[in-house]
Order: structure tokens, then sequence, then C-alpha cells
């Protein structure tokens, strides 16, 4: 007795639907493609090593590397000068968050000042696509001469959106001055 010929056939069947499917691409259709990946850093220039590229820049924004106050990482950074003067001004950038993911923002700041009373201040802020902008930390002038990191996230939806950072530096004349260095703001998707 062999039975060695019903294993032959379902050999040759298996083999026969392998080859269909190899033919035709795949076994099921209409599968959507699939969402671009919620990982990496997405900002082209967060540590200021290309000047302001990137970046929206008010016209007192200054970046630069100096030996003798060093940046956070590499040799540049960008720094709100304190000049003792009343004024404010803006730096921000705007990326895309694709749908289902999470932004998380990381920057550092250093703070160097003659200020002897509250006056000098920089907001640092997120503004999110459906969610009402707001800031998400306010330093002043006593922030401290070494360099410190801050988090902030945009939480998850399931749409994309526009995320936007932004650091508004304010300062008081008569106050003495201060200067508010910003650093290595990394854009990271989760």
């Amino acid at each position: 007795m062999d039975t060695g010929e019903p294993m032959k056939a379902f050999v040759t069947t298996v083999s026969a639907a392998a080859l269909l499917l190899l033919a035709t691409g795949s076994a099921s259709h209409g599968q959507p493609a699939a969402d671009p990946p919620c990982t990496g850093q997405i900002h082209p220039n967060p540590g200021f090593e290309r000047g302001t590229t990137g970046w929206t820049a008010g016209p007192r924004i200054v970046v630069f590397g100096d030996a003798t106050r060093p940046a956070h990482a590499g040799r540049a950074y960008a720094t709100f000068a304190g000049l003792d003067v009343t004024r404010a001004d803006l730096l921000r950038t705007t990326v895309t968050v694709p749908a289902n993911c999470d932004l998380t923002v990381r920057f550092w700041v250093r703070t160097t000042t003659t200020e002897t009373s509250r006056g000098d201040y920089l907001n640092v802020g997120l503004a999110v696509t459906g969610i009402p902008p707001k800031t998400r930390f306010s330093l002043a002038f006593d922030g401290g001469a070494q360099w410190r990191q801050y988090v902030m996230s945009s939480g998850t939806a399931t749409t994309e959106r526009t995320a936007t950072a932004s650091f508004l530096s304010s300062e008081t004349a008569g106050n003495g001055a201060t200067a508010f260095d910003v650093d290595d703001v990394s854009f990271t998707l989760s």
C-alpha cells in the first residue's frame, strides 16, 4: 500500500497556491498604507549650528559660539542678549506632527544677569493644532548660569497637526541686564 500519493497531491496543491499568491502580489487587498514612523528628531537645525535656518528670529536674536561662554553642545547657541532696555524678542519654529504621534520638545537654557529684582523673563510656549496655545515655562532672570534642561510634549491625536515652539524674552530697563541663552532644542517623535 503506497501512502505517498495523497501527500504528493497535497504538496502540489500547496505549491500551486503559493505560486498564485506570488503572481498576484498578496493574499489580501485594500490594506491602507502604513503611517509614517513616530520616531526620530524632526527639526533641521536644533542646535543653531546653521544660524537661524529653520527658525523665525527677532532682530535682536544672536547666534554665536563663544569660547568663554560655550554652547551646551556643538559650537553655537541662540541668545537673547541682555541690553538693560525695555524690549521683547521672539524666537520660534513650527514642525509637523504626524497622526498618532507624540512630539517631545527638549531644550536647554542658561541665564546670565546683573538684575536684582524680577523684571526680565523668558516665556516658553508650545502651540499645537486643536489645543489653545499656552506658556509652558516662565523662566526668570535668576535661572542660573549653568545649562538646565526643560521638556514639553504635544500629546497624541488621530490627525496630523502642527506644533509651534516659541521663546519670548522680555526685559525691563533699569534693573540690570539679562541674557537668556537657548541651545539644543530637539523635536522628537514617539
